[in-house]
């Protein structure tokens, strides 16, 4: 049987590295925060412990077969459903919060592992972890941004604006538009275009020419 003092640095290193993620995530100001990947974390590990040593008593009779593996199973297939929460599939397309659901995931494998008391596995798997979420950001941003679509919403008064709008979008040669979106609000049409290739220079004077525009009441550029 493990010993209180061991299901305690157990649970306590699994909040820690649960804690060390979520704080990556917290920084960002996503919904899974520090808190769910802290819980995250230490329930798996508490699942592990319960699967490992929680059966002590009903084993000592020799007829009776457990698996421990079933319940680490279990909580594989189980976190699913709270990275599913995470997940927000917006408008043409967008699917914000697969990182974070993937997150969470991984904090749950590490919180199996640190139940488990594989606690080089755990560290190592929470290193990594953080490379890939912080460290490879940066690199993401300077070598695979300009693969990226960019976008552009402009918010026009009328329907007769916003088809002005369009028609002087698709007429500049030097934008690639890759698909664009009108819809009514309640206020205005709101015109959406994505953008693959387009020169800053013109794009820039674009959309200084739309804004000095009548009827024209926004104009957002997305280079996320």
């Amino acid at each position: 049987m493990i010993s209180s003092t061991e299901i305690l640095i157990r649970l306590t290193l699994a909040s820690f590295f649960g804690a060390i993620i979520g704080l990556e995530r917290e920084r960002k100001d996503w919904t899974a925060g520090l808190r769910t990947h802290m819980i995250v974390c230490v329930g798996s590990a508490l699942f592990m412990l319960v699967s490992s040593y929680g059966f002590s008593d009903v084993l000592k009779n020799k007829d009776v077969v457990l698996d421990p593996s079933r319940v680490a199973a279990q909580v594989v297939s189980g976190i699913g459903f709270i990275g599913a929460g995470t997940i927000m599939f917006l408008k043409q397309g967008i699917v914000r919060g697969l990182t974070t659901a993937s997150g969470l995931w991984t904090v749950a494998a590490i919180g199996l592992a640190s139940g488990g008391g594989m606690y080089f596995a755990a560290v190592a798997a929470t290193v990594l972890a953080l490379i890939i979420l912080w460290g490879l950001k940066p690199l993401e941003k300077k070598y695979l941004g300009k693969f990226k679509h960019k976008s552009i919403k402009i918010i026009t008064e009328t329907r007769e604006k916003s088809t002005d709008v369009i028609n002087k979008v698709f007429q500049n040669p030097d934008l690639e538009i890759v698909s664009f979106l009108l819809n009514q609000l309640d206020n205005g049409f709101e015109i959406s275009f994505k953008l693959k290739n387009y020169s800053k220079t013109q794009l820039a004077e674009l959309i200084h020419d739309l804004e000095t525009e009548k009827g024209i009441k926004e104009v957002i550029m997305d280079y996320s």
